[in-house]
């Protein structure tokens, strides 16, 4: 493949370990994790869970291989944290619950190749 980029099959198999990893990460909190993948015409939430208050939290799993383009985090702008209230939103709608209060997290994975992946959780960061 040219350009330097990753081939579309382990670049999916990148992201399905990384959220794996997230899922276990949400686990070992106590959380319960209730939908993952969801997916409407707007695009696609990888985790829904409910925290250790019983907070229901819309988890964005951001996973890479390398931080050269900057880290995971970073990959969230306004326009996706945006959109992420608007699935969140359609979520809620689709599940009965509209008037259900939520936060939007973010989970950066770090994974490079041959070494430990580092995984970084920020809370309520849209």
């Amino acid at each position: 493949m040219s350009g330097g980029g990753m081939p579309w099959r382990e670049a999916r198999r990148v992201g399905d370990d990384g959220e794996e990893l997230a899922r276990l990460h949400l686990e070992g909190l106590g959380w319960q994790v209730v939908d993952r993948n969801w997916r409407c015409r707007h695009g696609e939430l990888d985790l829904v869970a409910r925290d250790e208050q019983g907070e229901l939290v819309f988890c964005e799993v951001k996973t890479r291989r390398s931080a050269r383009f900057g880290s995971p985090v970073e990959a969230v702008d306004d326009a996706k944290a945006r959109r992420l209230r608007r699935l969140a939103w359609a979520w809620l709608a689709e599940h009965g619950s509209r008037s259900a209060a939520f936060r939007i997290d973010l989970i950066g994975i770090l994974a490079p190749a041959g070494a430990p992946p580092r995984l970084e959780h920020l809370r309520a960061v849209a």
